[in-house]
Order: C-alpha cells, then structure tokens, then sequence
C-alpha cells in the first residue's frame, strides 16, 4: 500500500498539477534524490527529464556516460535494481561508475524501470540517504511511482519517440530533449565507421571517459566535426582523431 505522500504525488501527475515533480517525487520517497530518465532515439539512450537535487543530475550523468549502474541494468533486465549500499556491491559489476560514485558522495542507488513487458520507455533512479536501506513503503512507493510514470508515456500524455510531455498536458515539465547533440553526433560515428547506433554509443562513451570530458562536450566536438571516428584516408583506422591533425 503506497503512502499517502505518494498518493498525493500520483494525484498531481495524473491531474497535471505544475511545481517540481522531481522535488515532490524525492520528498514523498524520502530520497537523497530521484531522477527520471526517458529512452529515446534510434539508439534508445537515457534522456533526463527531472532530476533533484544537483546530485542526482550528476549521477545520472555519470550513468549516461559509462553505460553502467542501476540505471541502465534496470532498462536491460526489465526488473527493479536495489543497491541501497554500494559499498557492499562488487567492484567488477560497475567497475568504473563504483569509485566515482563514492567520490560525488552516492552512497546507495535503486533503479526502477518504466515500461510493460519488454517495452521500455524509460528509468526512474533513487539515491538511498545515509542509512543505505530501502524499506518495504518506500520500495511499495517507487514501484507505484513508476507504474505510473510508465503509463504517462504510454497513454497519450507522453511518447516514446523522442519527445516528451507538452506544456499543457504536464505542467512543469521539459518541453525538449537536453542531448540532441548525442544523438546527432551517434549518428554521424555510425556512419562514420559503418556500425550500428548501439555501437557508435559505445565508441562515443569510451572516448569520453578517456578524455575525461562530459560526453555532451564529445558529442558537439563530433557534431561541429572537430573531432572524427575513424580516418577518410584508411578505413582500417577506427579511433577518433581530429580533422586539424592529430588524434582527438
């Protein structure tokens, strides 16, 4: 049974209420932060709609970058992923996202996916407070919570096909994707090095996290061909470099 916290927070989405879902979600969860992620493009990747506190966004992010956590095993397995300490997670599930998320302060992530059967439309994230525990309510509560943010995007209200919610259907919400540039820039590597979209995401990712730099950042390199996958003059070499010469 969900908590009447929760219910109030189903009563607003499911009126269309303005004021910060992402903020009202983390209080009636009693979250260190929720973020809510939408799949979208040919690639399906995470694109962010709501995200409190700061924190929340920057994890996410660091999801999206990697490819790996609670987040996107969520979206894999069509299953809730409960990690509530992460301390006692094995380094060689997340080798990477594990060390960076004790650096931000992340102490314990749970993932609930949004979809029916083996559609998935998108991922609801909780960070876990200092206690590094779920309990049953507010597990009962996130699961109602994405049972119904599933259905936001199935019935009408929402789409699976790169956009999102309209102003006037959901108040308070983005109108527009934060990562087009991700997108864009996917494409353009798949085509440059004659892979699939799946692929070119990885290849983007893995540039990034070696450079060091946000995979936004990356992408408009790519975008604004600044920096290419793979060499017009030898089709063995599949590696960024970048058109003034030089590797990228």
């Amino acid at each position: 049974m969900i908590s009447d916290g929760m219910a109030e927070v189903l009563r607003s989405l499911r009126l269309g209420e303005g004021g910060d879902p992402a903020q009202a979600c983390a209080r009636a969860l009693d979250a260190a932060g929720v973020a809510l992620s939408l799949l979208v493009g040919a690639d399906r990747t995470a694109e962010p709609l709501w995200c409190h506190p700061e924190l929340s966004a920057r994890f996410e992010e660091l999801q999206f970058t990697l490819g790996e956590g609670p987040g996107p095993e969520a979206v894999r397995t069509g299953s809730p992923v409960l990690e509530p300490d992460l301390d006692r997670v094995r380094p060689e599930r997340w080798p990477v996202l594990l060390p960076a998320a004790r650096d931000m302060g992340v102490r314990g992530v749970c993932g609930f996916p949004l979809g029916i059967g083996a559609i998935r439309v998108g991922v609801l994230t909780v960070l876990c407070g200092e206690d590094r525990r779920i309990s049953e309510q507010q597990f009962a509560d996130a699961t109602a919570l994405a049972a119904a943010l599933t259905g936001v995007f199935l019935n009408g209200n929402g789409h699976v096909n790169g956009t999102v919610p309209g102003p006037d259907r959901m108040p308070g919400w983005p109108t527009g994707l934060n990562r087009p540039v991700v997108h864009q820039a996917t494409g353009m590597i798949s085509v440059q090095l004659g892979v699939s979209i799946q692929e070119a995401l990885l290849r983007l990712r893995a540039h990034a996290y070696g450079s060091e730099r946000p995979l936004g950042e990356i992408a408009e390199d790519v975008v604004a061909r600044r920096l290419r996958f793979g060499n017009e003059l030898d089709d063995d070499i599949s590696g960024p470099y970048s058109p003034e010469g030089g590797k990228g």
